[in-house]
């Protein structure tokens, strides 16, 4: 059975989808994330969906479901790396993707996520507990 991979980078989880998702991976990715998410106290979540040439209405959903779930385990989720012709699909499928932050690129989206969740004052305050 065909698993996406979910990496720890400090406080976040990152997705890399490689593959075009078939509904049954689609519905594995969302319970072993949300799973993820749970296990390790994750703050945020950054799915890379720049290989991703078709989505559909039910992986659109499975997106907005992923940021509903990990936001009410405290986690926020940024999509990066959407091509064109997924955002015009997204758009004229009419689904908004509510409460998915997006952004260009990895990089980009990981400064949202720090932005976001305002990481750099924490981990300054976190700093200066140790040195004290």
């Amino acid at each position: 059975m065909d698993k996406i991979p979910i990496l720890r980078m400090g406080p976040f989880l990152l997705v890399t989808i490689q593959i075009d998702l078939y509904d049954r991976l689609a519905m594995n990715l969302e319970s072993d994330l949300v799973q993820k998410v749970h296990q390790t106290g994750a703050r945020g979540v950054l799915i890379d969906i720049s290989a991703v040439t078709i989505v559909d209405s039910f992986m659109g959903r499975i997106l907005g479901n992923i940021a509903s779930m990990t936001r009410v385990l405290d986690a926020e989720t940024v999509v990066v790396g959407m091509q064109p012709a997924v955002a015009i699909t997204l758009i004229e499928l009419g689904l908004s993707l509510k409460g998915v932050h997006t952004a260009l690129d990895v990089e980009r989206g990981m400064a949202l996520l720090h932005t976001k969740l305002d990481l750099s004052t924490e981990m300054a305050d976190d700093d200066a507990d140790d040195t004290e």
